[in-house]
């Protein structure tokens, strides 16, 4: 035999629903063989081994059994004729020749499988125990590391990570052994007509047998285990819609439907990087800007902290010390109080008391040693604005004249070193940060009123010599900053950010030996005010501040491939800000908005959750609100407000708000689990499972989590960490980390549901209004807002439902659409309940102020009724089933589950709907979104996004006003138009939602789509030819230079079903900035631009949707 060669050694048969195995360690480690999962049992098989020793009173049955396995404890409300499968198993092999198994089941309950081995033979297992762990999301597999920690990367929802509190818990927990197993089947009745062996296997294959004897329990919070981390998914993301709802936000959020079953949340996604308040306070007046000075002192860590926050005012500077509090300082800090303050800074390095120097508009004060001294400007001359660092302090006064200062490291004193007049008036200047391991930066930034910025050196052979300079058209920079990339001994590359009057942001290169500008500037938008730049500390790394009418972030890659990474704050508009950093915050940053001071972190935790600067994700923070059921549907209603005590009209006000539905099958109604005594929450037995956890806690030794030698220091560094931990922890984080989605009892019947409709308000963060729940069996598959002309227009909310449908086979005993009001904007009122045939209804739209339904295969169009609603006029015969409808005018796109895009128009002179075109693909539609009258963007089950068009003149004839045309020609097959494919291309996942929307105040349109893996995309359209052209070359060249890490060809995978038509692969173009430098050269040249103009060309195409 070869190398890649596999002979079968040994077979052996297996439980019949066996799915899953793991193997057990072998050798000096333990007996070897493997564990079989299948369901409701787990079985020990090894080759060659011999039958399993009878139980106690059973040594002289008849039947010998021949496995090793055991029964799984099951949940109590389980119906007893169907079976729990195990899905994963996972071994973890210990010190001392220990070892353990880990088994999950299909409901999330996870045991502990332990093997007994026999005393004379240690290869010889005669005993298996199957205990219950604790009930966890339902994952794909389970992790366990040697630091006692269990990942489990969910199937859907979160991936959690766990840390264990009891792992020898065969005392107390419901356990099952192989012996209880063995002795049910030697006491069950045996069959003349089977041998032994097929005897045994039917017995394991029947589910009530295991239900017999097999111990029960009753899931709950978390009781041997306890949630340390949570990593946010999305999957799988089952409908998505785009707005500005919360009513007091810059840019859109993205709301998205996610989960399944227990797992099910409501979405809140904002395109930024969350932030903590850590501490608001109210000022005496509005703040013209605000600085940190930081500490002669360094902490104990060796890190320096600031010592004071300095307020300046239009008349006056505030000054706060920092320390365990916040308290505001008088003369005895040494700052100049009744004058505004324009830069402030500590002077020296730490070693050497430096002092501090204030910058106001009559002069310099160097405070140093309890003793002050001041420079006064020449003249009636007054300075406009300043810069200062830890040595050098650059002033500009009125009429364009900088005066340089420097700090004499022997005296401690600051000299005044050069002047120069630059010809323009200065608006802002920066001589930026001195580099770690050097004692000056070596350049200053200056704005001047003439529209240019000007860099200046700072070196001492050439103070104040002009190296570079750059225009910026019409607009006036507002301020600027130089920063470092790298913050190491090693000289980085330097970036100028530019804040300008226009509300865009502008930065650019400078190479640090030169001082050139680099000549492709990166330019963006950034909001409706002038920019205010200004630097901070993010994870370690310089970055800049930039804030307008929304603050921003930005700083350079992780992976210094090039790429800057940029992305918005979720917090409101802030004036002023700087960095700060104490020993409780380590990098917060210090802002004024109005009249208050505020003090945050970015970052839900401190910092530690900041993503910015990622290669493939943007920077995005979510909210979550969790559901009852798995959510199908959403849409926007808007409900009207009455004022109490006013009767009047113009006292009404509108509010917008979202109404949610959510069904699960194989589940029981919120009512029915109540009755049964289910608690999803599993609080019932809290108080049991504190007590036990608490005394279960003694259980974690040194041979409980026994591993390798490697990790003995890092148990050590644990167990101490955790017994800190446990001093300290409240009841409420404890309660919040043994938290655990349940699922409800599985129903023994088919065609059950669990269902409701929910009204959210997402002005008020999302809060739940009303819940309401269906009738039993009864399933909300689709909701849409409609609004009748018989009712004035008043938004009402139907909701499409389909009451005991079974899916294998399809069917359902009826269907309904229901409507229902909002009263106040508060609570949904029922006004009637239509039902339906002809199918499950799937789909629902607001059509020219009725509504159109689509019923399996008909698409019929409702008016209201007093009752009921009543049929107008009705389309049937359609392919398959209709799965998704949008309407325009009088024209409605039907989407069919197997059959592609109908197009159809209604025509008001003979109440008829009539198939104007359709599409010649066959493609199983999952979703679509109108892009206009005449397009449509499909996604399918496939994972391909296409773009239909209705050719021109095709819907001309399709409405006959003579009524000369045959019924029969209207009908043939080759008579009707196709639908024109504009666009094609493989996204690679199911993709389940889609919608045009614009992420950015004021920007273009963009189509967003979600997929099942919990993906979020967009499909950015090109608006120039020379767009085209460029990016078209790039995709060509990056075909064959890119890295393959699959070794698939680029474009056949993007034309995995059909050839991929008129979209750039925008993943590959994205992939230019991995490349080498060498590699980016020559792929720059064949295009005939630099590297610079190629990187720039791609970060404005992504900001033009972000």
């Amino acid at each position: 035999l070869g190398l890649n060669h596999v002979s079968r050694r040994w077979a052996t048969t297996t439980h019949r629903t066996a799915c899953c195995l793991a193997a057990i360690p072998g050798g000096a480690d333990g007996p070897s063989g493997v564990l079989v999962g299948g369901e409701d049992y787990i079985e020990y098989v090894h080759e060659g081994m011999t039958p399993p020793p009878l139980p106690p009173g059973f040594e002289g049955a008849k039947k010998i059994p021949r496995r090793l396995i055991s029964a799984i404890p099951r949940r109590e409300l389980h119906p007893s004729s169907k079976g729990i499968l195990i899905t994963t198993i996972t071994v973890l092999r210990q010190k001392k020749g220990k070892f353990f198994a880990l088994a999950q089941s299909e409901l999330g309950d996870v045991y502990k499988i332990t093997l007994q081995v026999s005393k004379e033979d240690k290869s010889v297992v005669t005993k298996m125990t199957v205990c219950l762990l604790d009930t966890l999301p339902i994952g794909i597999g389970l992790n366990i590391s040697k630091l006692a920690l269990l990942f489990v990367p969910a199937e859907f929802g979160d991936h959690c990570l766990y840390q264990f509190d009891a792992i020898d818990i065969e005392g107390s927990a419901v356990t099952c052994t192989s012996e209880q197993t063995i002795a049910a089947y030697l006491k069950g009745e045996s069959r003349a007509s089977s041998s032994e062996d097929d005897e045994e296997d039917l017995f394991y294959a029947s589910p009530e047998n295991a239900a017999e004897f097999a111990p029960t329990f009753r899931p709950t919070i978390l009781r041997n285990l306890h949630k340390v981390f949570t990593l946010d998914s999305l999957a799988p993301v089952t409908s998505i819609l785009v707005g500005e709802l919360a009513g007091n936000e810059v840019s859109p959020q993205l709301y998205a439907l996610c989960g399944r079953g227990p797992t099910s949340s409501f979405r809140i996604l904002r395109h930024g990087l969350s932030i903590t308040e850590l501490a608001v306070s109210e000022l005496p007046g509005i703040p013209g800007a605000v600085f940190n000075v930081r500490d002669e002192k360094s902490g104990k860590n060796g890190k320096f902290y600031d010592r004071y926050i300095v307020v300046s005012f239009a008349d006056a500077t505030l000054v706060l010390s920092v320390g365990e509090t916040v308290e505001e300082m008088g003369k005895e800090s040494g700052f100049l109080t009744t004058e505004p303050t324009l830069a402030c800074s500590a002077l020296g390095n730490g070693d050497k008391g430096g002092g501090i120097c204030q910058v106001y508009p009559g002069g310099v004060r160097h405070i140093q040693r309890g003793s002050v001294s001041q420079w006064h400007v020449p003249g009636i001359k007054k300075i406009e604005c300043a810069s200062a660092n830890e040595s050098q302090i650059l002033i500009a006064l009125v009429g364009g004249e900088l005066i340089y200062f420097e700090l004499d490291p022997l005296s401690g004193n600051l000299m005044e070193a050069a002047t120069r007049d630059v010809g323009a008036d200065v608006c802002s200047l920066d001589v930026g940060a001195v580099p770690k391991g050097k004692s000056r930066s070596l350049f200053a930034a200056v704005g001047c009123r003439d529209s240019t910025v000007r860099l200046l050196s700072l070196a001492p052979g050439s103070l104040l010599e002009q190296k570079s300079s750059t225009a910026l058209g019409t607009t006036r920079p507002h301020s600027v900053a130089l920063s470092n990339d790298l913050d190491s001994d090693t000289t980085g590359e330097i970036t100028l950010s530019v804040g300008l009057d226009d509300g865009s942001a502008l930065r650019a290169g400078v190479d640090p030996i030169t001082g050139a500008i680099s000549t492709s500037p990166s330019r963006r938008f950034l909001g409706a005010r002038p920019v205010a730049v200004s630097r901070v500390t993010l994870q370690g790394s310089p970055a800049t501040l930039l804030l307008s009418s929304r603050p921003w972030i930005g700083r350079g890659s992780s992976s210094g491939k090039g790429r800057h990474a940029m992305a918005p704050m979720s917090y409101a508009p802030l004036d002023h800000g700087c960095s700060f950093s104490n020993e409780a915050v380590r990098e917060g940053i210090v802002a004024t908005s109005g009249n208050t001071l505020r003090i945050l972190s970015v970052g839900d935790n401190g910092g530690s959750d900041v993503v910015l600067g990622a290669e493939d994700d943007e920077a995005f923070n979510s909210n979550r609100v969790a559901l009852r059921y798995t959510p199908r549907q959403m849409c926007l209603l808007s409900a009207k407000i009455s004022t109490p005590g006013t009767s009047s009209a113009a006292a009404q006000s509108r509010k917008i708000l979202l109404a949610l539905v959510e069904s699960d099958y194989n589940d029981f109604g919120e009512e029915e689990k109540k009755t049964m005594g289910f608690d999803g929450t599993g609080q019932l037995n809290k108080s049991s499972s504190k007590k036990k956890t608490g005394d279960s806690n003694r259980d974690v030794d040194d041979e409980a989590m026994d591993l390798d030698d490697e990790s003995d220091d890092e148990n050590t560094n644990m167990e101490e960490k955790k017994e800190v931990g446990d001093d300290d922890e409240e009841d409420e984080e404890d309660n919040e980390a043994r938290v655990t989605p349940i699922r409800g009892p599985f129903p023994s019947e088919p065609g059950r549901w669990g269902s409701c409709v929910r009204l959210v308000d997402p002005a008020d963060g999302c809060t739940t209004l009303e819940c309401i729940e269906m009738n039993r069996n009864e399933a909300a598959l689709c909701c849409a807002s409609v609004r009748f002309h018989s009712r004035g227009g008043e938004s009402l909310l139907a909701v499409g439902t389909t009451t005991g449908m079974t899916m294998n086979p399809l069917r359902h005993n009826s269907s309904h659409v229901i409507l229902y009001r909002v009263v106040n904007g508060e609570r949904l009122q029922l006004l009637h309940r239509t039902q339906v045939d002809d199918g499950p209804v799937l789909s629902l739209v607001h059509f020219q102020g009725r509504l159109l339904v689509g019923i399996g295969k008909t698409v019929r169009l409702y008016e209201m009724g007093k009752r009921q609603l009543l049929k107008k006029c009705e389309l049937r015969g359609l392919p398959t089933m209709v799965k998704t409808l949008q309407a325009a005018g009088d024209r409605a796109f039907i989407g069919d589950m197997m059959q592609s895009i109908q197009y159809v128009r209604y025509d008001a002179t003979a109440n008829r709907l009539v198939l104007v075109a359709k599409d010649r693909s066959p493609r199983p539609i999952t979703c679509q979104e109108l892009l206009d009258l005449n397009t449509v963007a499909v996604g399918d089950k496939f994972g391909n996004i296409s773009i239909l068009r209705l050719p021109r003149g095709a819907d001309v004839g399709a409405i006959d006003v003579t009524g000369t045309r045959a019924l029969w020609d209207s009908s043939r097959e080759d008579a009707t138009p196709k639908l024109e494919t504009l666009c094609n291309y493989h996204i690679g996942e199911v993709v389940t939602g889609m919608t045009r929307a614009s992420l950015v105040a004021g920007g273009a349109e963009s189509l967003i789509y979600v997929t099942v893996t919990g993906r979020v995309g967009a499909l950015v359209p090109f608006s120039s030819r020379e767009d085209v052209e460029f990016y078209s070359a790039l995709e060509g060249f990056l075909r064959t230079e890119a890295p393959r890490p699959t070794g698939r060809e680029p474009q056949a995978y993007r034309s995995y079903y059909s050839p991929v038509k008129h979209v750039i692969d925008g993943d590959l173009c994205d992939a230019y900035s991995q490349l080498p430098y060498e590699q980016k050269q020559k792929i720059a040249e064949r295009l005939d631009r630099s590297v610079g103009e190629v990187m720039k060309k791609l970060e404005d195409t992504r900001n033009a949707l972000l």
